[in-house]
């Protein structure tokens, strides 16, 4: 395999004439057997890194990756570009993963999607022996160090790979990493060779600005008539993105939200507009952004504080992937980054409050000792925690650990479809349908519309079902609980609950096997990060992308000269209020002004210097001053 040839695939499944830099170095590396760590800004095209040479090379390429909605995004558009792949997600039957992990073996796929829990099955393992593996890819691969934002302890068994395919190369990539993350990874991995391969994070087109605000609506409405094109904006909660979102379409910009809490359908749809500029604003959680390719966002926004420094240099780093002017903006406000800490003490839990809730969901689902493993189970969270007497937040923490830990699988916002599948045989079926002739349009219908039904769970729509019969929802459901009643069909209905899945049967609570250690150490490590970003964000003195690049060990970088410290300080501020003097001199001198209206095309940098300048000459009697109105002293 030689540089023409991947040149050859990138132009034709991508449609490139070129790589983006360090690609086709990171490919070749990788062709000639070696293992890599591949360090990449968000935006820097990771993943053609691993997806070109798993179409060079022979064999399937197995993708570990730490996130479902990422790898069925990237599944779904690696087949619209008819490229052979399957993503092995949380939720599927075991006759689901057999049929898939047996296209693996002996069909032509090109890449294997897999979560690192999915590992410790020895089920999942044997068939892995038996597959042709070109390379294992393993992306989000912070999550395996400890010292990382993302930490995952499945992660630290993947080393176990090197057992069952001892001669394969590993190409692990990430986003975010400092000088003892990127150790502790090539460690963990176990790399024959110590081997970094890594671009710049530098951004030269990306300006970092922290502000101060306490009017957060107007100046986000500021910021976007200011600065054109679309844009991100960062929330801590689904009830904020909402209602973000609906005041600036009041205020005339075309927005949506994207969260969780919304329905997969309403979520891919609103990603649909925003990709297209059909709607300019999104407002999001951090459930939004992995994985999503878009190269024109001029602006990212963080209207609450991020979590980590690596989180927000993520996020940040989707503005301006197409090399042109953009912008990431926190705004913030004392008393919010004051309670970081303290929201942060109150929600992590300790050791015994995870064994405790954990005993709390047995009780809640009657799940006996040593049963309920691979079991579906639907939660009301707000129901749960008002019954066992939990805080919300504390509540979803624990959960979220308990699946880091591979004992559960928890989808906080499951929104599954309904489903049915007819558990008799067809002949019975017939027999039924004689003797029930109410029922047989709807049987007849579900059969047509639904082919497979006899062999696997199908996901319906009772209101397509109802359009065609020309019935209501809630009939066609009632129809569909008689059926399951009788025996005929396995019928489940759409939820809107959580869903979790026992990864293991049940253990005795006391007996519950954590780890402790990494848990606790885990907690310190979060409380270093809220204080290193509290740090980032008062910082008044040095380089907003100096300081970034500094954190992840990059020493020598120069100051960018377009961050709002280094506007500051470039900032001639004696120039600048005499032009502003001259400025209201010549506009006052027949009209009053409104002050509001007067600073608003200038940025949050030049304000205080405009407000100081107007007090000296309402001070020197030059302007007269009747609430927000500014006239000239018609005396002097």
């Amino acid at each position: 395999m030689n540089t023409k040839q991947i040149h050859e695939i990138l132009k034709k499944f991508w449609g490139f004439d070129s790589f983006r830099p360090k690609q086709e170095e990171i490919i070749m590396t990788l062709i000639q057997n070696k293992d890599c760590l591949v360090l990449l800004p968000t935006g820097g095209g990771k993943s053609i890194c691993f997806q070109v040479p798993a179409i060079a090379m022979r064999g399937t390429c197995l993708v570990i990756s730490p996130l479902i909605a990422l790898m069925k995004d990237q599944v779904s558009q690696l087949k619209n570009r008819n490229i052979k792949a399957i993503a092995l997600t949380s939720g599927m039957r075991h006759s689901q993963v057999d049929i898939a992990l047996d296209n693996c073996i002996y069909g032509e796929i090109k890449l294997l999607y897999i979560s690192p829990e999915r590992l410790k099955s020895e089920f999942v393992r044997e068939r892995i022996k038996k597959m042709n593996i070109s390379f294992i890819a393993i992306d989000e691969a912070h999550c395996i160090s400890q010292w990382g934002h993302d930490f995952r302890p499945a992660y630290r068994k993947l080393s176990a790979l090197r057992d069952i395919l001892p001669d394969t190369p590993v190409m692990a990539l990430t986003a975010t990493a400092t000088n003892e993350v990127a150790t502790d990874i090539q460690n963990q991995l176990q790399f024959r060779v110590k081997n970094i391969i890594q671009n710049s994070f530098k951004r030269n087109n990306l300006s970092y600005l922290v502000l101060e605000e306490s009017q957060k609506l107007q100046r986000i409405e500021k910021i976007l008539h200011k600065v054109k094109g679309a844009s991100l904006i960062y929330v801590r909660s689904r009830k904020k993105a909402d209602e973000l979102s609906k005041e600036l379409t009041l205020l005339g910009f075309k927005s949506g939200s994207y969260h969780a809490g919304h329905s997969r359908n309403d979520r891919n749809l609103i990603q649909e507009k925003w990709m297209n500029n059909k709607i300019r604003v999104m407002v999001a959680t951090n459930a939004f952004g992995m994985g999503i390719d878009k190269a024109d966002v001029r602006l990212v926004i963080h209207n609450e504080s991020p979590d980590t420094i690596e989180a927000y240099f993520q996020e940040a780093g989707r503005a301006g992937r197409d090399g042109k002017k953009s912008f990431a903006i926190i705004l913030f406000q004392v008393t919010e980054i004051k309670n970081l800490e303290s929201q942060f003490e109150e929600s992590y839990p300790s050791i015994a409050e995870i064994r405790n809730a954990y005993q709390d969901l047995a009780n809640n689902f009657q799940i006996a000792i040593g049963d309920g493993q691979d079991k579906s189970y639907h939660l009301d969270i707000n129901l749960f925690c008002k019954q066992y007497e939990w805080n919300p937040r504390k509540c979803s923490k624990i959960l979220q650990i308990l699946d880091k830990e591979a004992l559960i699988y928890f989808d906080q916002f499951n929104k599954k479809s309904s489903s049915i599948k007819i558990l008799c045989s067809s002949s019975k079926l017939i027999y039924y349908e004689s003797q029930n002739p109410k029922k047989i349009e709807l049987i007849k219908l579900i059969l047509r519309i639904y082919p497979g039904v006899f062999d696997v769970a199908i996901d319906i729509r009772e209101r397509t079902l109802a359009f065609h019969l020309k019935k209501d929802s809630h009939y066609i459901a009632k129809i569909l609980n008689q059926l399951q009643e009788e025996g005929l069909i396995s019928y489940k209905k759409r939820t809107h609950m959580s869903e979790i899945i026992l990864r293991t049967p049940r253990f005795d609570s006391k007996h519950l096997p954590l780890s402790s250690g990494e848990i606790n150490q885990r907690k310190k490590v979060l409380q270093l990060k809220i204080k290193q970003l509290q740090d980032y964000i008062y910082n008044k003195s040095f380089c907003r992308s100096q300081v970034l690049l500094n954190y992840f060990d990059e020493k020598d970088s120069i100051t960018c000269g377009i961050c709002d410290i280094c506007l500051s300080k470039n900032f001639n501020k004696k120039e600048f209020r005499k032009q502003v003097r001259n400025e209201l001199l010549k506009v006052t001198q027949k009209n009053s002004i409104h002050i509001p209206k007067f600073v608003q095309r200038y940025s949050k940098i030049k304000l205080k210097a405009i407000i100081d300048e107007i007090n000296l000459m309402l001070k020197e009697d030059i302007l007269i001053k009747t609430g927000e109105i500014l006239r000239q002293n018609e005396t002097k």
